[in-house]
């Protein structure tokens, strides 16, 4: 039976899960891995403390999400790649409202993501 997201736990679990598929996915490992590279680690402690200050509203996240994003190589067609494996992970561990607002928040990151890179590019 699957739970909802409720302690910083459920978040490593989504994070690491979600990060083992990036890693091993044709379109995204290579952008991943030449920008993490040997930083992993430090990656995921990050990205464990925004999802917590986001979905458990535990203020440990200071910083501001997009600027590392600004200057990838990235389209539409990643973006679609990160939310469709980010909602698997979710899909397959989680159930509930937090797993649903997760699911939110990331459409519209994204989309407000792949809008600001857009129109640095142009």
């Amino acid at each position: 039976m699957k739970k909802d997201i409720t302690q910083l736990d459920d978040i490593k679990l989504l994070v690491n899960t979600f990060y083992d598929k990036v890693r091993e996915d044709d379109l995204l490992k290579d952008i991943f891995n030449e920008v993490i590279q040997d930083k992993w680690s430090i990656h995921l402690e990050k990205m464990y403390r925004f999802w917590e200050t986001v979905l458990l509203e535990n203020h440990t996240y200071y910083g501001g999400p997009f600027a590392p994003h600004a200057k990838l190589p990235v389209t539409k067609e990643h973006f679609d790649r990160w939310k469709l494996l980010f909602f698997q992970t979710l899909n397959d561990n989680f159930e509930g409202e937090k797993a649903d607002e997760a699911k939110w928040r990331a459409e519209k990151m994204a989309e407000m993501f792949l809008y600001k890179i857009e129109y640095l590019r142009s």
